[in-house]
């Protein structure tokens, strides 16, 4: 039996692709590909050993799961990846972290076609 949920998920995650989304470069050491990504954000609020709340805010990217691709291989974001975006001439490099115990992404959808890629701002070229 078809699913219109998931079929109905694509068809969205399909129209972020074209109308929602700019080109970034993922790299992972030597390796890279450049792949469209929606640009969003997320506020993690987390509790200190001291009983303190710090705020961090995420720079996301969300990128489909299947146009990660480094070396012919799709491959699972890691903590230390990094992706770079152009905007106005100037190109800002973001690395993948996730605060405390966080990961540094999550599926984006209920179906895992898009990753939602935590990364915080390390360098402007």
């Amino acid at each position: 039996m078809v699913d219109l949920l998931e079929q109905s998920s694509a068809w969205l995650d399909d129209q972020r692709k074209k109308y929602l989304s700019r080109p970034v470069t993922y790299s992972r050491g030597a390796a890279s590909v450049e792949v469209l990504a929606t640009v969003g954000k997320t506020t993690f609020n987390i509790e200190s050993s001291s009983g303190l709340t710090e705020t961090f805010e995420s720079r996301d990217f969300i990128i489909l799961a299947a146009d990660l691709v480094l070396g012919g291989a799709p491959v699972t974001p890691e903590r230390g990846d990094r992706i770079s975006e152009t905007q106005g001439g100037q190109t800002f490099v973001y690395e993948l972290v996730g605060p405390g115990q966080e990961p540094c992404w999550r599926w984006s959808d209920p179906y895992r076609q898009a990753r939602r890629i935590h990364s915080k701002q390390v360098d402007v070229q």
